[in-house]
């Protein structure tokens, strides 16, 4: 960081002063150092800018040294057409001090094939590469991405999952982590687009909710990216506090893929999208890859927009709405640390130090009194309600006892609500399978005519018609299947679930059956996997992991459903414990640097 800082400072001058450091007197015919000339400018430079002469000598030649290959890399792409990427490594595989590395390729080859190269040449086993904050596709070409002669690629090393470390090569590593991947995708696309016609009983469905947790109403077109988006966040946000900085990194790039596909104006109505751009920068740092200097400007400056447009100028609208705006302390908190890092990279120290200071300050409100915090949690309250509640009320116990208990009678309320709603939708259904149709045609024909029993009744009835509309009649089809496959002699319950798994497909159960010698293998099994009782909801054929198995709806569904967080505040509650030792890097950094120029 304090390399990039005085980097930073020198161009700045040698733009002013228009000097060029690759053409003579600086650098030589042979492309070697003029170190007379160089430390003579070092001499005159380092009186300016308060370091010392050799750092200043040093900072100067890898400028020069950079421009020089920048130059070679030029003429040899013009030539040959093989181009030159600036790595960023991550820090724990540089063995020299520079993360930096220079590396030619054709731009026409996928990246795949250049991930392959770059784990040769640096021994790593699972790597990504990211591109102005997007996740260069393995399977596409590199000119089709916007990769140029020049581009600073970042490589993003990927923790292998824990005991499994020996077990698995590396084709084996990356179909585990893109099946996690596409798992969490499929699950957060199952649940956005569940609407209500499902089995009330047994089915959970998201709602997209204010900043009190009461339901908004979007298009269906923006529901599943914005589902998506908020899953994948989610997920990343888990991650991020097991300090697995990489993996929820590629999390949040995914998330905010899908938040580009939302409406602006929806996006200015909730503050996600902002509180996402900061999770992407706060990895950046945590990684050391501001390098990235450019997307994570730009992605602090939307965040601090979006909170503007989401919270009013001085944060009234955000009072109006929850009486309160000390929670969103936390995430002001990290904009004005995230933003003192990026101007010191940029070596605007005087603006860094603005920004901490503002930094602190804020630090210093949030930062909780145990003994308060022991008052809430003897009262009864989770410390994580403690926590918020005291934040919100800027440390007043009183009022934060009052504001935690209104909070959770709220959120009983919101709750019950949901309850009466998924009751009453239970009860319109078995009104309906007591007339003899089955529940997922009743569930559908409800969803349609808005709950409406009689309406739903007149669909059913419609629907027996040639030019119906799909829904399934009352009869016996899955009774009729399970008969039939019975009868060729395999177990009614391995039937019934591989019916389930194959959304009733008759001849791909039948293989399934075959292929297992009639058992279904335990890893397509699961705790919820529908019984020869039950009626859950069965998946659809094309409900595929990318190992080509299927799993049941339910299965994947819970498996999502996991990094949900049951508070709706959980992304305001941080312990500050991060928050602190960036403070204390950013002061040693600006200590160091005031020091230096007296």
């Amino acid at each position: 960081m304090a390399e990039q800082h005085i980097q930073s400072k020198l161009i700045t001058m040698l733009k002013q002063d228009k000097i060029q450091l690759w053409t003579p007197p600086y650098t030589t015919d042979t492309n070697d150092a003029g170190h007379k000339d160089l430390q003579e400018l070092a001499g005159r430079y380092s009186q300016m800018v308060g370091f010392p002469q050799v750092d200043v000598e040093i900072a100067l030649e890898a400028i020069r040294s950079q421009a020089v290959k920048k130059g070679k890399g030029n003429k040899t792409y013009r030539e040959t057409n093989v181009a030159t990427l600036e790595l960023h490594l991550p820090k724990e595989i540089i063995k020299s001090n520079s993360r930096k590395q220079d590396f030619e390729t054709k731009l026409d080859i996928t990246t795949q094939e250049l991930m392959d190269r770059i784990t040769e040449k640096f021994e790593l086993k699972y790597i990504k590469l990211i591109l102005n904050g997007r996740i260069l596709r393995p399977d596409k070409r590199l000119d089709e991405q916007n990769v140029k002669n020049n581009s600073k690629v970042m490589v993003m090393k990927l923790s292998e999952p824990e005991k499994k470390k020996e077990m698995m090569e590396k084709e084996k590593l990356q179909r585990f982590h893109q099946e996690s991947m596409q798992r969490t995708q499929k699950g957060f696309e199952i649940l956005s687009e569940r609407d209500g016609s499902e089995d009330p009983a047994t089915t959970p469905f998201l709602e997209i909710a204010d900043q009190k947790g009461n339901p908004i109403q979007i298009p269906i077109i923006e529901k599943k990216a914005l589902v998506l988006a908020m899953g994948f966040h989610e997920k990343g946000r888990a991650l991020m506090k097991k300090k697995e900085y990489d993996a929820a990194l590629c999390h949040l790039l995914l998330a905010d893929d899908q938040f580009s596909k939302c409406d602006s104006a929806l996006l200015n109505t909730v503050d996600n999208y902002a509180v996402l751009q900061l999770d992407i920068v706060w990895c950046y740092a945590a990684l050391e890859q501001l390098p990235c200097l450019q997307d994570s400007r730009q992605r602090l400056q939307q965040a601090e927009n979006c909170f503007l447009k989401c919270y009013g100028e001085k944060q009234q609208r955000l009072q109006t709405i929850k009486g309160n705006t000390g929670g969103e302390d936390v995430l002001f908190l990290r904009l004005y640390l995230l933003q003192s890092l990026l101007a010191y990279a940029d070596g605007k120290e005087h603006q860094a130090s603005q920004k901490l200071k503002q930094g602190e300050e804020l630090y210093n409100q949030l930062f909780l009194n145990p003994e308060k915090m022991t008052q809430l949690l003897s009262i009864g309250f989770t410390e994580q309600d403690a926590r918020l509640g005291l934040r919100a009320c800027r440390g007043n116990v009183e009022a934060a006892a009052l504001h935690i208990a209104q909070r959770i009678k709220e959120r009983d309320e919101i709750k019950q609500k949901e309850r009466n709603k998924r009751r009453q939708r239970l009860e319109a259904i078995n009104t309906l399978v007591e007339l003899g149709y089955n529940k997922k045609a009743a569930a559908e024909a409800l969803h349609k005519t808005r709950g409406d029993v009689d309406e739903a009744y007149r669909v059913l009835l419609d629907s027996s018609e040639p030019s119906s509309s799909g829904i399934p009649q009352p009869d016996t089809d899955r009774q009729t299947k399970v008969d039939q496959l019975a009868y060729l002699g395999f177990q009614r319950e391995e039937v019934e679930l591989a019916l389930s798994l194959v959304g009733d497909d008759e001849a791909q159960a039948t293989q399934l059956l075959i292929d297992n010698q009639g058992v279904i293998p335990s890893e397509l099994r699961s705790p919820s996997a529908p019984s020869s009782s039950s009626e859950e909801p069965s998946t659809s054929s094309d409900d595929l992991t990318a190992s080509g198995s299927s799993l049941p709806d339910t299965e994947l569904v819970n498996e999502v459903l996991e990094y949900i967080p049951s508070h709706e505040e959980d992304y305001l509650d941080v312990t500050l414990e991060e928050e602190g030792q960036l403070i204390g890097r950013m002061k040693s950094l600006l200590e160091k640097r005031s020091t230096h120029s007296h």
